[in-house]
């Protein structure tokens, strides 16, 4: 009789910052009922992954979940994956950090299960040829990929029934290659696909190997799931057609294949992810190239032959799609090598720091695909958030930690301009002097918040798809992959969409025609008279004392064709939440400019329609005093926004009274239940017309502080 050899994996998790009740509904729905049906059925053997953060959870809200699993691990129906504990994309945090990260975990799978991993979970199956020597010295033997990984090496279908040996330098581990097959037909297909494909690979000597694995997620949590794998049976259904098969499918732990069985070979995988993450990864015009391409090949029918040889981009290109991927991303590097460069003895200290550093390298935001990934707020929030609090143990680090107040000119964001960087004990200030002399970054320290934690909106390729998502109530019920479905959210989406050319953060300095309204500045359909937003300033001057910080930003740039100097003075005290700007403007020709100053800030709080987070006035709340609302006010100098829930005051004020614009940036993204509309921060534009002869000057504050 031929025979097989069946290896089924699970991946759980959820990101750092999640909302408890997704982690909830994901137990409810997913994690729990997996576990229940599995019990049912002893003889179906899997090997199982659980993120740090979402095992915390779970401990902490169902402890009784976690003995339930040990038994199921002694009894040796399951076995436990390690991975980074905070589920970072490896390959592109330090070294020192990758081996902090799997150690964690695999010492929390020591102590909750009594169990020794010896595999791992690579997040979003990012792989590059030099992580062989950090696993190698993590102690992890093997590792499982998509099959595309090894398609892209020139491996084809009849290579893939086992296990192949890899190295970097002589380091080595073992992949596993997952079949995407089995990726489409579990849990979309009726049980006996699977069957069918199993039996198709069974061989006379019964060697060959066939690895599934995936989300956890997708048994209940993805839309249409949990009815069709719990309700109507479809897991049950599943294990017992396995059982049914046994005397012909061998279900083995990826370990006991391991040790029974040798490997095919040695193998070089290029860089790589699953194929959706490589289509993703690329810039937006490009994908919709690329998915067009793919769409004509399968008219041609030729797809399934060639689609190997077409292949996306490269994961770390979402470092250059993204700039809020990459301003977290170099942040979180310059924390790591802070609390690294540290000797031994004082590094022993920052433990807590380690582990905040840690738990913002989880990947979730530093990406965007079928999922929110990048445009969740609550998500990026919670990686800045951690990265703050570990500044803030750097600062206190027994008195020999950082030395405050300071200034720092270095290119962080590897972007080939110098940005200046002011860190005091209260505030760090980011200034990006190639993008306008923005402030890109504004983290309040007593409550660890980047208050410009926003984003740009910006042109996706499946935006292209939105002439076609139907909502829910359109829907026919059906249950499709999540790579298939095109959902709204809400009607006319279309018409929402709107692309920024610059980057919405605060500082930035517009020069409007007089004829400019707040409708067509808030959509960026307008055209600057100057040339200041998205252009060089460079730093004029700086000041560091005990007390204080300052520098001078300037350009020489020019309004509707007449030269102009413009500088901004920026100052912070060592122990105080405020910010001063002055800004002088100076006419270098003979004619008078008639124009609008305006200065733009975009504060990130998150919800937008709360009645905890809003905005007010001196004499109280406007009528409309919502985040997501859109006004003018006229003849102005203060405006104030306050998050209750966080406990955060912002306020604003100018020496010269002026319009004060207000407007919500939302975004259109994908999520799992499809196209929504993201409140992702509340625009602020002071402004003031002017007819500009020779210098004109204005002083604005900026205070952050506790709500009382």
């Amino acid at each position: 009789m031929k025979k097989i050899n069946f290896l089924f994996g699970i991946h759980n998790h959820q990101p750092v910052g999640n909302f408890d009740f997704v982690f909830e509904e994901a137990y409810q729905k997913s994690y729990r009922p997996f576990i229940e049906v599995l019990r049912r059925h002893p003889k179906i053997r899997i090997a199982i992954h659980f993120s740090g953060i979402l095992l915390d959870w779970i401990k902490k809200h169902h402890p009784d979940y976690m003995p339930m699993l040990r038994n199921m691990v002694e009894q040796g129906q399951l076995e436990i994956l390690t991975g980074g504990f905070y589920e970072p994309i490896l390959a592109v945090i330090p070294k020192a950090d990758r081996l902090g990260q799997i150690k964690k975990l695999t010492s929390a799978v020591k102590e909750t299960f009594g169990y020794e991993a010896r595999g791992m979970w690579l997040a979003e199956r990012i792989w590059e040829p030099t992580l062989p020597s950090t696993l190698d010295e993590a102690g992890v033997e093997y590792t499982i990929l998509d099959d595309t990984h090894f398609k892209y090496a020139g491996l084809r279908d009849e290579d893939l029934n086992g296990y192949y040996l890899t190295e970097d330098l002589c380091n080595t581990v073992r992949l596993f290659p997952i079949s995407k097959r089995l990726r489409y037909t579990i849990p979309f297909e009726e049980p006996q696909a699977t069957i069918d494909h199993l039996r198709g690979l069974a061989s006379e000597d019964g060697r060959f190997i066939v690895v599934f694995a995936d989300d956890g997620e997708k048994f209940g949590v993805w839309p249409n799931t949990y009815d069709h794998v719990y309700t109507n049976g479809w897991l049950d259904r599943f294990f017992s057609v396995l059982e049914e098969n046994l005397d012909w499918i061998n279900i083995m732990h990826f370990s006991e294949a391991v040790d029974r069985i040798k490997p095919l070979g040695r193998i070089y995988l290029p860089t790589a992810s699953y194929a959706e993450m490589g289509e993703w990864s690329l810039f937006s015009r490009a994908q919709q190239q690329f998915v067009e391409f793919e769409h004509y090949l399968q008219e041609q029918g030729v797809s399934e032959q060639n689609n190997v040889f077409v292949r996306g981009g490269f994961w770390r290109n979402f470092l250059a799609k993204y700039r809020e991927v990459n301003d977290m991303h170099k942040k979180m590097i310059y924390v790591s090598k802070q609390i690294w460069q540290k000797p031994e003895t004082e590094r022993k200290k920052l433990h807590t720091a380690m582990d905040h550093v840690w738990a913002a390298q989880c990947n979730c935001p530093y990406w965007h695909g079928v999922f929110g990934g990048i445009y969740l707020s609550h998500i990026r929030d919670a990686i800045y958030r951690h990265l703050i609090e570990a500044e803030k143990e750097l600062d206190h680090l027994d008195g020999v930690g950082r030395k405050l107040p300071r200034i720092i000119v270095k290119d962080i964001n590897v972007d080939g301009y110098d940005e200046v960087i002011l860190e005091s004990d209260v505030l760090n200030a980011y200034f990006d002097l190639k993008a306008g002399g923005m402030l890109y970054e504004l983290d309040y320290k007593p409550l660890a918040k980047n208050i410009l934690d926003t984003m740009t909106r910006r042109h996706e390729a499946y935006h292209n798809q939105l002439d076609r998502a139907v909502t829910a109530d359109q829907q026919n019920g059906e249950t499709a992959s999540i790579h298939d479905l095109v959902l709204a959210k809400e009607p006319d989406l279309k018409s929402k969409l709107h692309y920024d050319f610059y980057d919405r953060k605060a500082l930035i300095d517009h020069f409007l025609h007089p004829d400019t309204n707040i409708r067509d500045f808030s959509a960026a359909h307008y055209k600057e008279e100057g040339n200041f937003v998205n252009s060089v300033y460079r730093l004029e001057d700086k000041e560091e004392t005990r007390s204080g910080l300052k520098i001078i930003l300037q350009r020489d740039g020019h309004i509707s064709g007449q030269p102009v100097r413009l500088r901004k003075q920026i100052a912070m005290k060592k122990s105080d939440g405020r910010m001063t700007i002055d800004y002088e403007i100076i006419n270098r020709s003979n004619v008078e400019i008639d124009t609008v100053f305006g200065v733009e800030f975009n504060f990130g709080l998150q919800a937008g329609h709360a009645d905890d987070r809003y905005y007010y006035l001196q004499e109280g709340k406007p009528d409309d005093p919502y985040l997501d609302s859109t006004g003018i006010l006229e003849n102005r100098n203060f405006i104030g926004l306050r998050d209750d829930w966080r406990g955060l005051d912002i306020s604003l004020k100018s020496d010269q009274s002026g319009s004060i614009w207000r407007f919500p940036i939302e975004t259109i993204s994908l999520s799992e239940g499809g196209f929504e509309r993201v409140y992702q921060s509340s625009a602020v534009l002071f402004n003031w017309p002017l007819r500009l002869k020779d210098v004109w000057k204005v002083k604005m504050e900026m205070k952050l502080g506790i709500c009382d």
